[in-house]
């Protein structure tokens, strides 16, 4: 299968436990599968009460994801992006017009922070495919007058670009709304009880056996690249999107610099602050994804602002004090859904 976007920033673990509440009577029959796509991995339980078997729900789902992977993987010269990317007048399909106005929505909430348009200044900062640094300031200058939301609009089904040389990746949020798309067929079929994780991107939809489902939070140690080892916190969640972005497993460090691969699209260099993962619970898994990235950018402070000022969000934030110690920071409602581990 083809690919989205071959790196990703995180993967949070799902727990899934072995106890389930609620009345005999509503008994669970969970299934579950997995499998590889957008260069990661994806994982599915589900309760099977109206009898889908896991091997022909896995079909539909990948025929989904193939169909995602023709829209928005730069990976795949026929796919629309590519074509876009070539300055081909090409139609959008819905999955592009949908990400693209989640785009421009999660722009503008974050001023800016987030965008689509960003993807040659992560490469250039050495966080691609090839991962090879190339950075030089001469070439970040000559980058930054191609990065900005500003510069692509949509016109009668198109995508205009102001420049030639502008190139979009849709890297920060494409599995968190593959993840949508995917819960939105399940519904659509008549599943009622299901945790779907694409790339580290959770959907958690009704209850596990009458609990909530619970998923974890690593803790944002450097070099923690097994998801679950050691987590900083448990989150339980229905009917909502968690997305969790971080600074601890994607960076590099020259000259006694940590360089991050999220990239501030204002000033064209590795974002730098305090915080170091931000965990956002939001109705949909784009954006919880989107807005996560856009924390990550503009640091703790400017990130409380933003989960402040739209109540449908909410946010678990760990960052470093003057110290170098951990600590966190927890939107109000989240404070009985979750359990910091000591």
């Amino acid at each position: 299968m083809l690919i989205v976007m071959r790196f990703k920033r995180i993967f949070p673990v799902l727990i899934i436990s072995a106890v389930f509440a609620g009345c005999i009577s509503r008994r669970p029959v969970l299934e579950s599968f997995t499998g590889l796509t957008q260069g990661s991995t994806y994982s599915i339980v589900y309760d099977n009460r109206i009898n889908i078997t896991p091997d022909s729900l896995k079909q539909q789902v990948e025929l989904i994801l193939h169909k995602i992977d023709k829209s928005m993987s730069v990976y795949d010269e026929s796919s629309i992006i590519s074509r876009i990317n070539r300055n081909e007048d090409v139609p959008l399909d819905s999955f592009f017009l949908d990400v693209y106005n989640y785009s421009t929505l999660i722009s503008r909430m974050s001023d800016g922070a987030f965008d689509i348009t960003v993807g040659p200044l992560v490469r250039a900062w050495g966080f691609g495919p090839d991962e090879r640094k190339s950075f030089t300031e001469a070439k970040r200058d000559s980058l930054l007058h191609l990065i900005g939301m500003d510069k692509i609009s949509l016109v009668n089904g198109h995508l205009v670009k102001s420049l030639p040389g502008i190139t979009i990746d849709v890297n920060a949020i494409a599995q968190g709304y593959t993840t949508d798309v995917v819960c939105r067929y399940f519904h659509s079929i008549g599943l009622t009880d299901y945790l779907v994780e694409i790339g580290g991107e959770v959907m958690a939809v009704g209850s596990k056996g009458g609990a909530p489902w619970k998923v974890g939070i690593d803790r944002p140690e450097d070099n923690n690249m097994t998801p679950g080892q050691n987590l900083q916190a448990i989150l339980k969640i229905s009917d909502l999107a968690v997305s969790t972005s971080g600074n601890y497993r994607k960076f590099y460090i020259e000259d006694g610099i940590k360089y991050s691969h999220e990239i501030d699209p204002k000033t064209g260099d590795p974002a730098r602050n305090t915080l170091l993962s931000a965990t956002i619970v939001a109705p949909t898994c784009a954006m919880a994804d989107g807005i996560a990235t856009a924390c990550m950018v503009i640091g703790k402070e400017k990130s409380i602002d933003l989960i402040n000022a739209h109540p449908e969000l909410s946010a678990y934030l760990i960052f470093s004090d003057e110290t170098g110690n951990f600590k966190s920071w927890m939107s109000p409602s989240l404070k009985k859904k979750i359990t910091e581990e000591k």
